[in-house]
């Protein structure tokens, strides 16, 4: 049921990512993942969650996470947007996360995509049973360090399965040998979140939308992932 509810997410974003053109407002993407959830059988993660108003998450350059969807908000060419998903199924929770362009991007915001979804294939490498959560934050944050970006230290990923959230926390960053052991069978949301500055963070007046203090552009990076005794499974 875990590995169907997370399998669903990657497809959604898939195909919302399809809409991230000039022009299109992040709600018309909102009314999109509504419909893509209905016809799949799933519903959202998200909404209700903590009071959280909307189905999906849409963060806009450089918002870090959890950005409302608004009519108001319309998107731009050279904008990246981050397209989070969350969904249940069957009582099972599939979150995943992903960064894309709007038309024709910066290098340097092409660069800071491809290091959000490298770092997380790094992590990737500390996923086994008995290895730490600490190993895991210590090879992203080196990763995304090595090509001058920062992690995003506010927030973490996380274990998850019948709940959105579940320990252990995954943090971007760490110390080898440190944290919460991994367990066979486990599911954890690895999620890398980097951002162009000093990776800084604050909260917007709508109480959610999570933006860069520097105001420099951020990236995100998620999918969930099945700890197995040698190694690991991507889920979405």
């Amino acid at each position: 049921m875990v590995k169907t509810a997370c399998r669903k997410t990657r497809e959604i974003i898939e195909e919302l990512k399809e809409y991230l053109v000039p022009g299109i407002s992040t709600y018309e993407i909102e009314i999109k993942s509504i419909e893509l959830m209905k016809e799949k059988g799933v519903i959202s993660a998200f909404k209700g969650y903590r009071g959280y108003p909307a189905n999906i998450c849409i963060s806009v350059n450089y918002e870090v996470v959890h950005g409302i969807p608004k009519k108001g908000k319309i998107l731009k060419e050279g904008d990246i947007v981050s397209l989070d998903v969350g969904v249940i199924y069957n009582g099972y929770y599939g979150d995943c996360a992903d960064t894309f362009p709007v038309g024709k991007i910066e290098v340097k915001y092409i660069k800071l995509i491809e290091v959000s979804r490298k770092a997380f294939e790094k992590a990737l490498k500390e996923v086994y049973a008995g290895s730490r959560t600490g190993n895991i934050g210590y090879a992203i944050e080196k990763y995304v360090k090595k090509h001058g970006f920062s992690v995003i230290k506010d927030f973490a990923g996380h274990g998850i399965g019948k709940n959105l959230h579940e320990l252990p926390e995954i943090p971007n960053f760490g110390e080898k040998g440190k944290g919460d052991v991994l367990y066979e069978n486990q599911i954890i949301a690895i999620e890398p979140m980097i951002a162009e500055g000093t990776g800084e963070t604050e909260i917007l007046d709508d109480g959610w939308t999570a933006v860069t203090k520097d105001r420099k552009y951020a990236s995100h990076y998620e999918n969930c992932v099945l700890v197995k005794k040698n190694g690991y499974e991507v889920l979405s």
